[in-house]
């Protein structure tokens, strides 16, 4: 499992970086944005208040991340699909997914948060706890939305409309949590007010990658 899981993510790596178009539109999305909410903001002469703040960073962040994971299993073809499953187990596909998506996105969102902090300041007064659950959120945006991009990828059609209507119900509980947590950190409070909510989004990531894996290989089989 571990070679197979090894090699399929190598191979996304590979695939990665021969169309590296697609990271370079990714970074783009993310800088460009950043930069409208530092010329909006500027406009009105300062930098926006901390709730605010926190709010445009985890939207910036969660449309990169619908934008980085949609392409995983649609670049694929039905044959390339059919190849894989005969040569490895569907859970190592899915983990492998699971694992590269979560290393993408935990990239994605330092670099957008180092841009964020360069154009519309640094109002974080516990980094980290901030960055932790920067890392955390990443990794649960990747568990959730790869499971719902193989779930697309095999309805067929236009499976990016399907990825945002399936993936935005899933999303907004995570969301919530990430938001509460990250103002915290804002406002310094004792890591003791962020312990329930920590615990609760670790569950959720340890529950999806568990249903992932286990229902994962009926849907590759259908």
């Amino acid at each position: 499992m571990l070679h197979e899981i090894s090699t399929l993510l190598a191979k996304d790596f590979r695939l990665e970086w021969r169309q590296r178009a697609a990271l370079g539109g990714l970074l783009l999305y993310v800088g460009s944005t950043v930069f409208v909410c530092f010329l909006s903001f500027s406009l009105r002469g300062g930098q926006p208040p901390a709730p605010a703040w926190n709010a445009l960073l985890w939207v910036i962040l969660l449309f990169a991340a619908i934008n980085a994971v949609a392409k995983g299993f649609m670049q694929e073809s039905p044959g390339q699909r059919l190849y894989y499953y005969t040569l490895v187990r569907p859970q190592a596909i899915i983990l492998a997914k699971m694992l590269y998506n979560a290393l993408l996105l935990g990239g994605v969102a330092l670099l957008g948060l180092f841009l964020y902090t360069v154009f519309l300041g640094n109002p974080i007064q516990d980094a980290p706890l901030f960055v932790g659950n920067l890392l955390l959120g990443a990794v649960g945006f990747a568990t959730t939305l790869t499971l719902v991009s193989g779930i697309a990828a095999k309805a067929g059609g236009n499976g990016a409309t399907l990825m945002a209507v399936l993936g935005f119900p899933i999303m907004v509980p995570m969301l919530l949590l990430l938001i509460k947590v990250s103002k915290n950190a804002l406002d310094g409070l004792d890591h003791s007010v962020s312990q329930q909510s920590l615990l609760t989004l670790l569950a959720l990531n340890m529950l999806v990658g568990a249903v992932s894996y286990l229902l994962f290989p009926y849907l590759w089989r259908g």
